[in-house]
């Protein structure tokens, strides 16, 4: 009797170490440990989480909540657009007044370029006549004259009013009044003429 108990009690034990073995390898299947349906499977690094698992459908409440969180970017995406839109409008505007400087600068560099063309062309102009209006004033009345007939009219009229003025500066008299006289009458009395007018 003593025997049959002694086998019992083993036999228990090892049913109970069965029963032992078999709920923990269930239960760590259950909490996703292992995996006992593949045959190969082995430990698993991570139990899946409840929204990951397959088959599981999210709830009402995320989805609502996904389809704000969807609008929400789609708003954005839309009003980041509509600024894109219109910094590219500005851009454009911009460019369209740069260009429209641009060409103003560049008609005032040419408007410059012929002043300051004309200023060179007219000191040199008026240094001439300084030149002419003096070497008129050394000559003998006569051959002066003479020269003088032969030039075009503004020069002649810019000529005797350059001989009034170094006249005045010197504090001397005019000498234009006799050249005039001596030119033919129609040519004296076109340049009268003339020196009212210009």
């Amino acid at each position: 009797m003593k025997r049959i108990s002694e086998k019992l009690k083993v036999i228990y034990l090892i049913l109970l170490i069965l029963f032992i073995a078999v709920s923990g390898i269930l239960w760590i299947d259950y909490i996703g440990l292992i995996d006992i349906s593949r045959v190969t499977g082995g430990f698993k690094s991570d139990a899946p989480l409840v929204t990951e698992a397959p088959g599981d459908e999210p709830s009402l409440i995320e989805r609502e909540q996904f389809e704000k969180e969807k609008q929400g970017y789609a708003e954005r995406v839309e009003e980041l657009d509509k600024r894109e839109a219109r910094l590219q409008e500005i851009e454009k505007e911009l460019a369209s007044e740069k260009e429209k400087q641009d060409e103003i600068k560049k008609g005032l560099d040419l408007e410059k370029k012929k002043f300051d063309d004309q200023k060179n062309r007219y000191a040199g102009y008026e240094k001439n006549i300084k030149v002419l209006a003096d070497k008129v004033a050394n000559m003998p009345p006569d051959e002066s004259v003479k020269i003088m007939v032969n030039w075009e009219e503004p020069i002649i009229i810019d000529v005797l009013r350059q001989m009034d003025a170094d006249a005045e500066a010197l504090g001397s008299a005019s000498i234009t009044s006799y050249l005039i006289t001596l030119m033919p009458k129609e040519k004296a009395s076109r340049i009268m003429y003339l020196m009212t007018q210009l």
